[in-house]
């Protein structure tokens, strides 16, 4: 969340200003040192690893944005986004791998920097990292679950985010479909809309738009972020040194950067940079192999899937594009990935063990299922049906496609778990994938695929 506001600084900077003009602004940056004392760190890599961490600082906002915006309650001076945005050698390429904040991670030995008490290794959700040791923790932490050096830090909180946005003059942000949070209140029609700050930051924290959640507000953020580039881009901020000058002004007194991220720093990315585009930029989020995977004393987190997050850390490290192949595949694509659909089987049939083979024909094409299917009260179910909450008929609908002849039955109350019950019809498991412009092994998708056509 917000991570819109740290790349675009960066991105900023591609216009050829003056040395002055961002040396100037450079006194209005609060800098911190998250590399203090570190030691055996991941071996350097080829090209420059930024880690961009978005912190809830609803305090720094007026009360009337606070209640416009839906931002009541206290901030939880955690980290609600993390990010790792590497840029190639080549300054041709920026490649943002977004670090779901309830991801399970594993703290090093660490002193707690509100109680002052010294912690063993432990495991934590990453986004209580930097709670209890703040951008150091988080630094060392992200380092030792990705094995990638991180070479810069920069910090941004709601205020930054605002301020970014309403400078630029709003962002533009296209949907097929109508959406709605209750929590946040955004509440935007199908098509094409221009948003302000106050709306974008809505845009970006909502995540009870669907059954998708978190990874689902991760991708819209990876859209905005995609649609912020194409708009800094191509509305003269770049090439004017005085626009640039009010832009960074207004966000720079809300960002936090390590010592080593300065005007110098900013001046020689900025002139490899000019050419640089949405197509330029390459969006993914590290591959989850366990949608919920308890952890005593924490809760349900989110393990990732070690073999490819490690392959996917060593394309990073070895300075290759995600996104470097099309993909071409038949495979039916559908609104909600598998992987964030969770799934009950139910047989409906005499035939023994029918059940148990279709809860693993979907396990093994991405749903999330019980493992425990069980058999229905009427044995005598002719069609399959899914079974679904109102609130998760997008993902109905992606289930049911898996499902070729089977029907849906809205069933209100019944929560975020749909239920597949097995008819006589069934025939087969077919695969299908989130209906996304994904690439490669990743799946990571290029700015110029996200943004409005």
């Amino acid at each position: 969340m917000r991570m819109a506001t740290a790349l675009s600084v960066v991105v900023l900077a591609a216009g050829g200003v003056g040395h002055a003009v961002v040396t100037g602004l450079d006194s209005d940056i609060d800098r911190i040192d998250p590399f203090k004392d570190m030691k055996n760190r991941p071996a350097r890599g080829h090209g420059m690893n930024v880690l961009l961490v978005g912190t809830d600082g609803r305090d720094r906002l007026s009360r009337a944005d606070k209640e416009k915006y839906r931002l009541g309650g206290a901030p939880c001076h955690c980290t609600d986004t993390v990010m790792i945005v590497h840029l190639s050698a080549d300054r041709d390429r920026a490649s943002v791998v977004s670090l779901p904040r309830d991801s399970y991670a594993e703290t090093p030995e660490h002193t707690d920097r509100t109680t002052g008490e010294r912690h063993g290794a432990h495991p934590v959700r990453l986004n209580a990292a930097y709670a209890e040791g703040g951008p150091q923790l988080t630094v060392r932490t992200v380092e030792k679950m990705t094995d990638v050096k991180i070479d810069h830090y920069l910090e941004v909180d709601f205020t930054s985010f605002m301020k970014t946005v309403d400078v630029l003059g709003g962002v533009r942000i296209c949907t097929a479909r109508p959406l709605r949070d209750p929590v946040t209140g955004l509440d935007l029609a199908a098509g094409t809309h221009d948003l302000k700050g106050g709306q974008a930051l809505q845009y970006v924290r909502s995540r009870h738009i669907d059954g998708a959640s978190d990874l689902g507000r991760v991708q819209r953020q990876q859209r905005f972020l995609a649609a912020l580039i194409a708009r800094a881009t191509s509305s003269g901020v770049l090439l004017n040194p005085v626009r640039f000058r009010d832009v960074t002004r207004a966000v720079l007194g809300s960002v936090r950067a390590d010592k080593g991220f300065g005007a110098d720093e900013l001046i020689g990315l900025g002139r490899a940079m000019r050419a640089f585009s949405p197509s330029s930029s390459e969006f993914t989020t590290v591959p989850i192999g366990n949608m919920s995977y308890p952890v005593q004393g924490i809760g349900s987190t989110l393990k990732w899937d070690g073999r490819k997050a490690g392959r996917l850390f060593r394309t990073l490290r070895e300075d290759r594009p995600l996104a470097a192949h099309r993909v071409r595949s038949r495979v039916p694509r559908v609104e909600v990935a598998p992987q964030q659909i969770r799934v009950r089987v139910v047989n409906g049939t005499m035939t023994a063990g029918l059940g148990g083979q279709v809860d693993r024909a979907l396990a093994g094409t991405g749903f999330r299922t019980t493992r425990v299917p069980v058999n229905a009260q009427d044995r005598s179910l002719r069609q399959t049906v899914v079974r679904y909450d109102p609130g998760w008929d997008r993902s109905a609908k992606s289930l049911a496609a898996a499902l070729p002849g089977s029907g849906l039955q809205a069933v209100p109350g019944q929560g975020p778990v749909l239920e597949v019950v097995v008819g006589a019809d069934f025939k087969e498991v077919r695969r299908v994938r989130a209906d996304d412009p994904s690439q490669g092994e990743f799946e990571a998708v290029t700015g110029d695929q996200v943004i409005c056509p």
